[in-house]
């Protein structure tokens, strides 16, 4: 059954990054940051979110119709495999020369745009593994996609750790470690070519006019979609290195990337509940059976540990903020807000995913030009007075307007029934984890027993409160 297979997927999924991906955000960029300094690590930051502005042109929803349309009808892959491959080339060169262009246009420098070469083809890479897991996630190959997933940051990490002990006998700094990446990405995307393409009867690299204009043309509304939400979500660090002046700006975006690394770190989990639901939503509402049991399972499947974490991330800012940073606390203020948009994101991808799947983006579209509004206004207002921590109270303003638009979106377009008991036993238990953080503060001397006094509460916590009944939740698993 649909929830079954899910829950199963999602739990093998998350297992296998959770064992990879942490020692990235949490042990490799920080010690790069430490060793490149946070003006250098704070160009490749606002380089790096400028490159992502405008990945859409990458795909242009491609990635999306992929996964949807295999997902409901395997037999296309190997009729699309060819045009596909061959049209995301295409988007490639197009993206790198508009990028180019309009970091000319900016003023970049030949040192800025040396940099930025890179990250582009690092964006297309990451957007063709992208691409190639879409037909993985489409065929049900959960298994095959959860290996792939893990394969670039495997790489990438074996190597800057190499370059951070010198094992090779070169220096880490801001181009080693980009390259790293490149590397990292390419081979990857090697392997998820070769998996997809022994699923495939035939492969041969064409050009699809008639093809290529329908799938663009159908994908436009789901492109502007993304590209709406890339800005909102990524033009904080870019604003910071316009409205302040070059050297602090660059310092700022820094600090702002300390704070903001956890919150990229956490989003691979609810990304990872995404990228499993979108098939399986897809296919539900092909076959008109109902979302709603597995929207309220997986919302609190994320939503539970997500609270956990935003509140005790909030309460711990200096703790944790110097553990992460090898004792750099100079970003706590700006960490402890931002991570309080990690539920919203979470909820966002979710009733996103389920708003995409389900074609509504109309309404999807206006919530997102909206969100630019409101995160362009607060940036220009917070930033020059309050710098990073303006562009993180201004995240969290935008990260929760648009979530609660998406949610009631939802509710409506679904006719989903009003949940009073999870409702009110959501409220039980945010206020319980608020409270038992900051109590637990003075349990002991030591943070770390603290921390973990709490998290072990919490998890009780969302039993005793009601959120979570393992018996109805088995039930439901085994019998629907």
């Amino acid at each position: 059954m649909q929830q079954k297979k899910f829950v199963k997927n999602i739990a093998f999924l998350i297992v296998l990054n959770l064992l990879i991906k942490p020692f990235w955000p949490l042990g490799i960029e920080p010690a790069v940051q430490n060793a490149a300094g946070n003006a250098s690590y704070g160009e490749y930051a606002i380089l790096f979110n400028f490159s992502f502005l405008l990945n859409i042109i990458l795909d242009f929803g491609v990635t999306q119709f992929n996964n949807k349309n295999i997902a409901q009808n395997n037999h296309l892959l190997s009729k699309h495999f060819s045009s596909l491959f061959s049209l995301k080339l295409f988007l490639g060169l197009i993206y790198f020369v508009v990028t180019i262009l309009l970091g000319l246009a900016i003023g970049y420098d030949f040192r800025y745009l040396k940099l930025l070469t890179l990250l582009i083809i690092n964006q297309f890479l990451i957007s063709m593994i992208l691409y190639l897991r879409s037909s993985l996630l489409g065929l049900h190959l959960f298994k095959t996609d959860s290996f792939v997933s893990i394969a670039d940051r495997l790489i990438m990490i074996f190597l800057c750790l190499g370059l951070l002990l010198r094992w090779f006998g070169i220096e880490i700094n801001i181009m080693t470690f980009v390259y790293s990446q490149t590397i990292g990405y390419f081979l990857t995307a090697l392997i998820a070519f070769f998996a997809v393409y022994y699923k495939t009867e035939h492969f041969k690299l064409k050009w699809n006019w008639p093809f290529s204009l329908m799938i663009l043309k159908q994908s436009f509304p789901f492109a502007i979609l993304v590209l709406l939400m890339t800005f909102y979500n990524r033009l904080d660090s870019v604003m910071l290195g316009y409205l302040l002046p070059a050297k602090e700006g660059s310092e700022q975006a820094g600090i702002y990337a300390k704070a903001f690394r956890l919150l990229e770190a956490g989003n691979m989990i609810p990304y990872l509940f995404s990228i499993q639901l979108i098939p399986v939503f897809s296919k539900m509402i092909k076959q008109k059976e109902s979302v709603e049991q597995l929207v309220k399972l997986s919302f609190i499947l994320l939503l539970t540990p997500v609270l956990v974490v935003s509140v005790g991330c909030f309460v711990y800012a200096n703790e944790l903020s110097a553990l992460i940073n090898h004792g750099v606390t100079d970003s706590a203020v700006e960490f402890s807000i931002l991570m309080l948009c990690f539920t919203a994101v979470s909820a966002t991808y979710i009733f996103g995913t389920l708003l995409t799947a389900n074609g509504n983006l109309k309404q999807l579209n206006s919530m997102a030009i909206i969100g630019i509004c409101i995160n362009l206004v607060l940036n220009f207002i917070l930033i020059p007075r309050y710098k990073a921590l303006g562009s993180a109270y201004s995240s969290l303003v935008t990260q929760f307007f648009t979530a609660g638009i998406q949610i009631y979106f939802a509710y409506q377009i679904f006719k989903f029934k009003v949940n009073v008991r999870l409702i009110v036993s959501l409220l039980i238990f945010i206020l319980g984890i608020v409270v038992f953080n900051y109590a637990s503060r003075s349990f002991t001397s030591n943070w770390m027993v603290n921390f973990a006094i709490m998290l072990a509460f919490s998890g009780i916590w969302a039993f005793v409160s009601g959120l979570i009944n393992l018996k109805s939740i088995f039930r439901f698993i085994k019998y629907k």
